[in-house]
């Protein structure tokens, strides 16, 4: 009797082993997935912020083309992709687990013709209001001839692309709630060629016509928002979506949406408060901060899309899943999981971007208008965008969850402490260290976000395995630390190469990022960190 009973446990127990490895398998392979995807179009966000280094170099146009890209983006944020992306997942995925098709698909149609004539007001009132809004957003723009109305200009054409880059998401959102990811993933691609192409293309004719080439790769940007939306729509239809034109106001499904969007886009307003000061403080430095900092956030942006982002919508629908069984065990160990996984990622990648940020900038944009000051400067701003990179990822784990237990005011609490936050730190040290300041404060605000957020959640679910999560984190420093000290001294042997023709530095830079992820694959699968072993293990059984 005896025997059967630890017979009995032993299944049972094996059966929760399977099952937490099964869902971290799955949410890895996903993710994956997900991130070969993001890696495309953060490849081709990269070539796309190389030809505006080599166009435009760091300075008077390029500055008026970030500030006016930010306007429709910080209203993407504050309406559309953010709140409106974890908002629509969050009830659509119950609606998928308890509905039938024809009423999840109803609610689908209402939300996209809703949030498509919401939108459409918002862009108009948006154009109505563009140099106003260039004002408050870079008043310093304005002791620049011409420059506040070129911002402007350029924020009137791009601004319809709020529109359709929110309506992505909820498309993106349906087909990753239906288990497609790689298409919606892939998607931004479409945003960076349709950008590239049709940017370059008209940058290249409108000059003959009078206009400024920077005009050009403003409707460049409309062009890639368009073919976002438009690539991921087939996809769509295969899934089995069916489109009911009609718009009901009454939609509880809508209301429940619209409902956990108010708290987020309160969150999210806060957030957007800190992207508005940190551009006002930006303008106010000298010529090309604004761009320097972009060109930082933007290289930083590859690893936080192939890891954080990636993870985040891997684990969303999953997250989602379990809380409309009720089934808080499974999203402890998935939280775990994912989190474990995207500390194995970000905490070597930052790492490598603090080490090798000079040589990275000078490979990627130094050439044309972009000059050896311009990549000592962006450097330095990497140096530091690095340092919240495992917060910023992070972030985009424990945001979600909240969204999926229907408790949006801690990410709200959070988002109004960083504002706080960051007028602070910025305040304290522009003077010092200018734009640099920006990116400190950013990463300074990113890690107590990570903190308040993991704490109140920790108290919201009743714990979740901090052994496991701290026991991961430490073999992952350890490895960190091996392959940083191959990097210094390989990074020494390789100077003459890393300041050498293109050629040299392509090889050396790819040379030492292939030592460092190998040793640091070799270190941390000799320590038998849980989650590589499970996919690992996996991998050999399907090629055995």
């Amino acid at each position: 009797m005896v025997d059967v009973e630890c017979d009995k446990i032993e299944v049972e127990e094996n059966g929760l082993l399977s099952e937490k490895s099964q869902h971290s398998t799955t949410i890895a392979k996903s993710a994956g997935t997900v991130g070969i995807a993001v890696m495309c179009s953060r490849v081709l966000g990269l070539v796309r912020e190389q030809i505006f280094a080599a166009m435009f170099g760091a300075g008077f146009a390029y500055d008026a083309f970030v500030v006016a890209f930010r306007i429709p983006n910080l209203l993407r944020d504050l309406f559309g992709e953010g709140a409106l992306s974890a908002a629509f997942v969050t009830i659509f995925s119950k609606y998928d687990t308890n509905r039938t098709q024809e009423e999840t698909w109803r609610l689908a149609s209402n939300v996209l013709v809703f949030f498509a004539i919401i939108l459409s007001l918002i862009t108009l009132l948006g154009i109505y209001l563009a140099r106003p809004l260039v004002d408050l957003l870079a008043p310093d723009f304005a002791k620049v001839s011409g420059k506040a109305e070129l911002t402007a200009t350029l924020t009137v054409i791009m601004l319809p692309f709020l529109v359709f880059i929110s309506l992505a998401a909820v498309v993106m959102g349906m087909l990753n709630t239906k288990g497609r990811f790689f298409v919606p993933a892939m998607a931004s691609s479409f945003f960076n060629l349709g950008s590239i192409v049709g940017g370059v293309g008209l940058a290249l004719l409108l000059p003959r016509y009078g206009q400024p080439a920077i005009v050009g790769m403003a409707c460049g940007t409309l062009i890639g928002g368009a073919m976002q939306l438009g690539v991921q729509v087939p996809t769509l239809f295969k899934t089995g979506f069916r489109f009911f034109p009609h718009l009901n106001l009454r939609d509880p499904g809508l209301h429940s949406i619209l409902k956990l969007m108010v708290p987020a886009t309160i969150g999210l307003s806060a957030t957007q408060i800190n992207i508005f000061v940190n551009t006002s403080f930006a303008a106010s430095c000298a010529e090309g901060s604004v761009s320097w900092l972009n060109y930082a956030f933007r290289l930083v942006q590859l690893p936080i899309g192939v890891f954080g982002v990636a993870f985040s919508i891997a684990a969303m629908p999953v997250m989602a899943r379990h809380a409309a069984r009720k089934d808080i065990p499974a999203m402890r160990e998935t939280l775990v999981s994912s989190l474990t996984m995207v500390f194995c990622l970000t905490v070597p990648a930052t790492a490598g971007l603090i080490l090798l940020s000079e040589p990275i900038i000078r490979l990627i944009f130094e050439r044309g208008a972009f000059t050896a000051f311009d990549t000592v400067a962006t450097a330095q701003t990497l140096t530091l965008f690095s340092a919240g990179l495992m917060a910023y990822s992070s972030n985009k784990i424990l945001v979600p969850v909240f969204y999926a237990l229907n408790t949006t005011r801690y990410p709200v609490i959070a988002s109004s402490l960083a504002v706080g936050a960051n007028i602070l730190i910025i305040n304290l040290t522009i003077s010092t260290f200018q734009h640099q300041a920006i990116a400190l404060s950013t990463s300074c605000t990113m890690f107590l976000n990570f903190l308040f957020l993991s704490a109140a959640l920790y108290w919201k679910i009743g714990g979740y395995s901090l052994r496991s999560l701290f026991k991961g984190l430490g073999k992952i420093v350890v490895a960190t630390a091996g392959m940083s000290l191959l990097l210094y001294g390989a990074r020494m042997i390789l100077a003459g190469f890393l300041v050498g023709n293109i050629i040299q530095q392509l090889l050396a830079v790819a040379l030492l990022i292939f030592l460092a992820a190998c040793l640091y694959a070799v270190i941390l699968h000799r320590l038998k960190l849980a989650e590589l072993t499970e996919i690992t293990a996996k991998i050999r059984a399907r090629f055995s």
